[in-house]
């Protein structure tokens, strides 16, 4: 019996192809392991980076809003969203290489200061409706917070592996979308229909301000203490 154990053994082995020097075998199926092709990792950061602003990014949702309510001139407007949009996309790619490093245990302060951002914008509206090189510095200033905040989200995500240049522009260029439909979406609702009637500054940027101040505030108060 053990005779014909072993002679089984052996023709299987003398089936069996042999490697000649310096040839390698054929690499071993990897059962459940999923490539993804670059367009499928492209739009899967576009729609991440698009939804964590709408509709997951309330505070963000505001801050772009408050920027819009500050005038209807194309200009002021242009300044500042170029200005918010360089910061958070030089904080939000230094944060995700590592460059820049939050402990975890501190990321509760960056939260407070984008509820104070979100504060600051919605009560200079009111009080200071007039564009200068102060306001460019400061929306600069909170747009560097903001990117802290988009990279602290890339990192829960996890950057495709091999990809990682592609996933960070794709992420970034999906919250811009998500940017420009805020944008978008009050300028039809507001600006068109009423940007031209004299009440709009009393009725509608004054009370929006305020309305997005209370939230800042009570943002930067939960933030800190609750």
């Amino acid at each position: 019996m053990v005779d014909w154990w072993y002679a089984m053994g052996m023709d299987i082995m003398l089936m069996q192809p042999f490697l000649d020097g310096g040839e390698l075998s054929a690499p071993l199926p990897r059962e459940g392991a999923v490539v993804e092709s670059l367009g499928a990792v492209f739009w899967r950061f576009v729609v991440e980076g698009f939804e964590h602003i709408i509709p997951k990014g309330l505070d963000h949702i505001l801050f772009v809003f408050g920027l819009f309510l500050f005038s209807l001139a194309w200009r002021p407007l242009l300044a500042q969203i170029t200005a918010f949009t360089l910061a958070h996309t030089v904080t939000l790619g230094l944060a995700t290489l590592s460059v820049i490093t939050i402990p975890a245990a501190q990321m509760w302060l960056v939260e407070v200061l984008i509820a104070i951002s979100i504060a600051y914008v919605a009560i200079e509206n009111i009080l200071r409706p007039k564009l200068g090189w102060w306001r460019i510095v400061v929306v600069f200033g909170f747009g560097l917070l903001h990117g802290l905040g988009f990279a602290s989200v890339l990192g829960d995500l996890g950057l495709a592996q091999g990809q990682f240049v592609l996933s960070l522009i794709a992420f970034n260029i999906g919250v811009e979308f998500g940017q420009l439909t805020v944008i978008f979406v009050v300028f039809a609702l507001l600006a068109l229909p009423f940007g031209r009637a004299r009440f709009y500054r009393n009725i509608v940027v004054v009370p929006c301000s305020l309305g997005i101040a209370i939230f800042g505030i009570w943002w930067a108060i939960e933030r800190s203490f609750l």
